[in-house]
């Protein structure tokens, strides 16, 4: 086997602000731990959770990440590559395996995690595609299935349906054997309604809120409109989940949040939030999505390392079809 390089190229984040913090450094490449596995990095996707560790906004995530500057240096979350090493106690991968997984440090050419965080890449998936899974994919599936109680037979309104965890939410919802009724803005229309959407809404030409339909799930991704408009939208026993929340660059989404667990007092449709959870089992299971052609990850640009700064201003500028990807 060829001996690992000591060092690597990482993009490094040394403060919070915008695209022009970020440096291409040569950094230690990490070590891998006993139940880890050290991945070579072929591809990483962007996700508005990177957009908001690059930013530092809303300021509450500092008390997580980092009050002056992040603790984490190194960002990136979502990644699919080749299995370089496990360490000691892993026996469910091997080197030379494609993977893909939900990590940290990932805007890098190596990246470790606990073998927990991985799952084997569908073959149908091109390393690009496989990156573009984890969160989005896991933020869908958990959001319909597990936090909506989605079912086969039932309706889905996606609002929010062309960005990342859109186009997976539209396919998610079909695969659990829902009618999908899709909220996006023109120029998306065309391709949601390829990804399996009974309707799609242009929403720059007909309001939504006005629908006279109800629906099981609504599984919000802007979440633009009051409270009592998306409890409108649902049947008496209907589910609203909420992706986002909009709000300030203090608290974010804990004002829209709060007001849905009071809501949540009353008689009526619940009202419910989503933190992901990176779960193997999901991983799998999206790739099984995958390989039997119910879902395919929608990419709209893909960048180099060394432009992983565009990346993220691409995805903080907003209305991003599907996944950008960054090639390592």
């Amino acid at each position: 086997m060829q001996a690992l390089p000591a060092s690597m190229r990482a993009i490094v984040q040394s403060a919070y602000g915008g695209p022009e913090v970020l440096r291409l450094e040569e950094v230690a490449r990490p070590e891998v731990g006993a139940g880890e596995v050290l991945v070579r990095v072929h591809a990483a996707s962007v996700s508005r959770g990177d957009v908001h560790l690059l930013t530092g906004k809303p300021y509450l995530l500092r008390l997580m990440f980092g009050l002056r500057r992040p603790k984490q240096r190194v960002a990136g979350q979502n990644v699919a590559g080749v299995v370089a090493a496990v360490g000691p106690g892993v026996t469910a991968f091997a080197p030379g395996q494609r993977v893909f997984g939900l990590v940290q440090a990932g805007f890098a050419e190596y990246v470790r995690a606990p073998a927990e965080r991985w799952a084997v890449m569908p073959a149908e998936a091109s390393f690009a595609e496989a990156a573009a899974l984890p969160d989005a994919g896991m933020t869908a599936l958990q959001g319909l299935r597990d936090v909506g109680k989605l079912q086969a037979g039932q309706r889905a309104l996606i609002v929010g349906a062309s960005g990342g965890v859109g186009t997976m939410a539209v396919q998610v919802a079909r695969a659990l054997g829902a009618e999908v009724t899709a909220v996006c803005s023109t120029r998306h229309v065309q391709t949601v309604m390829s990804l399996g959407a009974a309707r799609v809404i242009d929403y720059t030409r007909e309001d939504y809120a006005a629908l006279p339909e109800r629906h099981d799930v609504v599984f919000d991704m802007i979440g633009d409109r009051s409270l009592a408009i998306c409890r409108s939208l649902l049947t008496p026993t209907g589910v609203y989940v909420a992706c986002a929340g909009g709000g300030g660059e203090w608290l974010g989404p804990m004002g829209r949040l709060t007001r849905m667990m009071l809501r949540n007092a009353l008689p009526g449709p619940r009202m419910a939030s989503l933190m992901t959870a990176p779960r193997q089992a999901d991983l799998q299971l999206l790739a099984e999505l995958v390989a039997a052609g119910k879902l395919r990850p929608v990419i709209e640009h893909t960048y180099a390392l060394a432009e992983t700064g565009a990346a993220l201003g691409h995805v903080a500028a907003g209305h991003t079809q599907g996944k950008v990807v960054i090639t390592v």
